[in-house]
């Protein structure tokens, strides 16, 4: 509900001394082999004017993202321009020649013009995807297009994302303080509010005709026995709370995303833990970061919209035990000890992405803070509690560290069948040569404990919406026989 529909059309560009009629033909098999919808521009572009005009027309069609084919070798000016006029994400692709029986009339030189295009599109100090390999058969280069949906999704809910926040962060954690002159040059807008407007908007929901429709959704989505059920009314008036303040806020922007302040003043006036509520806009395409985790927010928004699949955010929290690793992971598994770690929140983890058994209970550390020593759990009640169920993972993030320069990594592994022993949403992850990544990239860059997590593998893919944003430095878990720069080859 908070995901952007990617709207694809294709412009074939043609170099005026080239036949027109290759360009054309070609993108017309290009639109026949791509199994999707996909607007089939009639404006072949030669010059300038021809550029105005494909612009004009597929923004008339409703296309949001654009796929510019090399038919030919293609105008190196009018081309590049079609990137600089439309206002959404481009990419780039050429032409392979098709027969060894037709390379005077039918021979097309997209492989040369890709490189000039490539270097025009550096000039001009231009964004766009471009392929590993991006020249092919209109076979291959559909599979190409297929590869882009996700990326151009998600650049275009970047650009049109606001990030609502509530609250400071709180204190001691100033991994979760990062300068937001980072979203203003991704695009992104930035709403920050009080504590005490979401509190007064709360207040102002008591009572809302809507309130026992969203108690019933909670209390089958839970099933019985798994939740309080004296905490339901709260949670869903705090649930339509922060919906309401969504769509009343959007502004100018189309999709939404949280990171407000859970602690420790949060349960002692709401009355309960926000994190199972939190989990469930997550589920939704709305991402609530915890802790006012900005980059956090918008990490899981970014891994939302490449996935099409809840995400979460975690602390990269704790080491495996040895007796552990020796008795649950080594047996049947590769990794070494110091590959795995477990990634542990208070409870905001989606329950889609949880083993059975997954129930609301309440946060330990909060409870040993603000309710009497002996006494029953009360408002430190309303986590999301359980084992994260076994999937292939990839664990990210997106920083703007103190000096302003946006960062990230990404690294894939898995979420091991092992059962934690420990409490919150938690999960034993695996990531080869964690270990190294952990002390050569987190540390070394200093990054923040929070990761964003999307359930599967989309490393490739977040990894080109990074560098689409124009993020330079994006680091990884490099394997054994690749150093990292600043790691030496010494040992003790």
């Amino acid at each position: 509900m908070n995901i952007p529909n990617v709207k694809l059309g294709i412009v074939a560009v043609s170099r005026d001394c080239f036949p027109i009629e290759l360009s054309e033909k070609r993108r017309k098999a290009i639109v026949k082999a791509y199994d999707g919808e996909l607007y089939e521009c009639p404006v072949t572009v030669e010059n300038e004017t021809d550029m105005q005009k494909a612009v004009e027309d597929v923004n008339r069609a409703g296309c949001n993202a654009l796929v510019v084919f090399l038919g030919n070798f293609g105008p190196e000016t009018p081309e590049t321009l079609i990137a600089k006029r439309f206002d959404g994400p481009c990419m780039f692709v050429a032409a392979a020649e098709e027969s060894e029986n037709d390379l005077i009339n039918g021979r097309g030189d997209a492989y040369c013009g890709m490189l000039n295009c490539s270097y025009n599109l550096g000039m001009r100090h231009l964004n766009a995807y471009i392929p590993d390999y991006p020249v092919g058969t209109a076979d291959e280069i559909a599979d190409m297009i297929k590869n882009f949906v996700p990326i151009a999704r998600a650049v275009i809910g970047v650009k049109n994302l606001k990030i609502i926040t509530f609250g400071p962060r709180p204190q001691d954690f100033f991994a979760c303080n990062a300068p937001i002159k980072g979203l203003y040059e991704l695009g992104v807008e930035i709403e920050e509010n009080s504590e005490l407007d979401l509190l007064v908007s709360y207040k102002e929901h008591k009572g809302d005709p809507r309130i026992p429709d969203v108690m019933k959704e909670m209390a089958e989505e839970m099933g019985g026995g798994n939740f309080y059920p004296d905490l339901n009314e709260r949670m869903a008036q705090y649930e339509l709370t922060l919906l309401d303040w969504a769509e009343e806020h959007k502004g100018s922007r189309k999709y939404v995303a949280f990171a407000n302040k859970c602690w420790p003043a949060f349960p002692s006036q709401f009355g309960f833990e926000p994190c199972y509520v939190n989990s469930r806009l997550a589920s939704r395409g709305i991402p609530v970061a915890c802790e006012v985790d900005i980059y956090g927010a918008l990490s899981e928004y970014i891994g939302a919209c490449a996935s099409l699949d809840a995400v979460t955010i975690l602390d990269i929290n704790n080491s495996v035990p040895k007796d552990m690793y020796e008795k649950y992971i080594k047996p049947s598994t590769d990794y070494k000890l110091t590959d795995t770690f477990m990634g542990f929140h208070c409870g905001n983890t989606p329950s889609c992405k949880m083993c059975d058994g997954r129930a609301i209970k309440y946060q330990l550390i909060q409870h040993r803070v603000l309710e009497p020593e002996g006494s029953e759990p009360d408002i430190s009640r309303g986590t999301l509690e359980g084992d994260i169920a076994p999937s292939d993972i990839t664990f990210y993030r997106l920083q703007c560290d103190s000096e302003g320069v946006l960062r990230s990594y990404i690294a894939q592994g898995e979420v091991l069948d092992v059962r934690t022993k420990s409490f919150g949403g938690i999960g034993v992850f695996a990531i080869p040569e964690m270990g190294r990544f952990y002390r050569n990239v987190l540390i070394a860059k200093r990054f923040p404990h929070h990761g964003a997590v999307a359930f599967g593998h989309y490393g490739k893919i977040l990894s080109e919406v990074f560098r689409y944003l124009g993020v330079k430095d994006i680091a990884y878990n490099r394997p054994a026989n690749l150093p990292y720069p600043n790691e030496l080859p010494f040992k003790f």
